[in-house]
């Protein structure tokens, strides 16, 4: 064998071990090896819902699939219960990405780095509906809700007793009471009313100086019952046609406002100097806007109208226009190696016009 020969050879099985060392190398790097990332969610419907424990669905959840399917990304859902804390974790690194209706604004585009804004938005009102709020059921509401009709209770209870209580009393004690309990009842319970009502007692004086006192007594009783009926009703009224005259921004001043945790309504109603209160979650801003804690909640207007369109029960409007117009984007660690390419995909699926498909799933076309 010549040398030609043999260096030939060497050749020929060192190419067949470099290409299988290939192939396997490229076996290895399959499916198996597609790089996994923690994605950081908060749930907003429509753009993030909860479907089970780390499942999760929403228009910003198709889109960032769509996304992580065209760069070979797995993800891994981490739930945070405020804008604060997702863009905090975010920040320092604790997810690779944030995924909801996060608002790009300067203040977090200095903890975090944004990607192209896929959506844009701004802050609407939610009030109670006004055909929530109007006529006799809907005082009833209200002093349910202001726990009144609790109270109402105990008097009725009191009517009842002192009733039967006078009914009694008189059998006994007065001879032209009459005797028959159905008309005895009745008579009793007309001088009760009388008293409630009217602060006025119809009934004969049979003890004396001291049947006075006792008459006195009542009479004050009647009048007290009066005044809390009146001032409870009226209350509730005023409230209902406060809540009612918000339609607008300028009409906020001087309201409480409900507004989420973390997010750029909070600063924004802040800076305004209006009264305001956080709370956690849309269902937490709705629960003290129906029990008259707040007069308002401002949030993110696809937000607030996918709720009332989608709890017509509630008796929920959103009022007034857009204001204060924002985006949103998905978030990255500064520096992180996924930002430029994750920009690139959504302005690929923008141009392409699967943002809009996905945007129509949950929006429907635009008017």
């Amino acid at each position: 064998m010549t040398v030609s020969v043999l260096q030939r050879l060497v050749a020929t099985v060192l190419g067949s071990m470099v290409f299988f060392s290939a192939c396997g190398a490229d076996a290895q790097s399959g499916p198996a090896a597609a790089r996994q990332v923690d994605v950081g969610v908060y749930v907003s419907a429509p753009f993030v819902e909860q479907k089970a424990e780390h499942a999760y669905s929403g228009m910003a959840i198709d889109l960032w699939q769509a996304v992580a399917r065209e760069k070979g990304l797995t993800s891994r859902y981490i739930r945070y219960p405020t804008f604060r804390d997702l863009v905090q974790a975010t920040a320092s690194g604790a997810v690779d990405i944030a995924v909801t209706n996060l608002t790009i604004s300067r203040q977090r585009a200095e903890s975090v780095a944004f990607t192209q804004p896929w959506y844009d938005a701004g802050f609407r009102i939610m009030v109670p509906a006004q055909g929530g709020g109007d006529g006799f059921w809907g005082i009833v509401s209200g002093l349910k809700d202001a726990g009144h009709l609790q109270a109402y209770g105990w008097l009725l209870l009191i009517i009842i007793i002192a009733t039967i209580g006078f009914t009694i009393f008189d059998r006994k004690f007065d001879p032209g009471f009459p005797r028959r309990w159905r008309d005895g009842i009745a008579e009793s319970f007309y001088h009760v009313m009388s008293i409630a009502t009217s602060g006025r007692t119809v009934r004969k004086n049979l003890l004396g100086w001291m049947g006075r006192y006792w008459q006195a007594a009542w009479l004050v009783f009647g009048v007290a019952v009066i005044a809390y009926i009146t001032s409870s009703v009226t209350s509730i009224m005023t409230a209902a046609s406060l809540t009612q005259n918000i339609s607008s921004l300028s009409d906020l001043p001087g309201k409480t406002v409900a507004v989420f945790t973390g997010s750029t309504s909070e600063d924004y109603v802040h800076d305004l100097g209006i009264d305001l209160r956080t709370y956690q979650d849309i269902e937490a801003a709705v629960a003290a806007l129906q029990a008259g804690e707040v007069d308002a909640v401002v949030g993110d207007a696809p937000v607030l109208e996918h709720y009332t369109h989608t709890n017509p029960g509630r008796n929920l409007t959103v009022v007034g226009n857009i204001f204060h117009p924002d985006k949103y984007g998905f978030a990255f660690p500064h520096e992180s190696d996924l930002t430029l390419p994750v920009t690139l995909e959504i302005l690929h699926l923008q141009e392409d016009g699967t943002l809009e498909k996905i945007r129509q799933d949950y929006f429907g076309h635009r008017r």
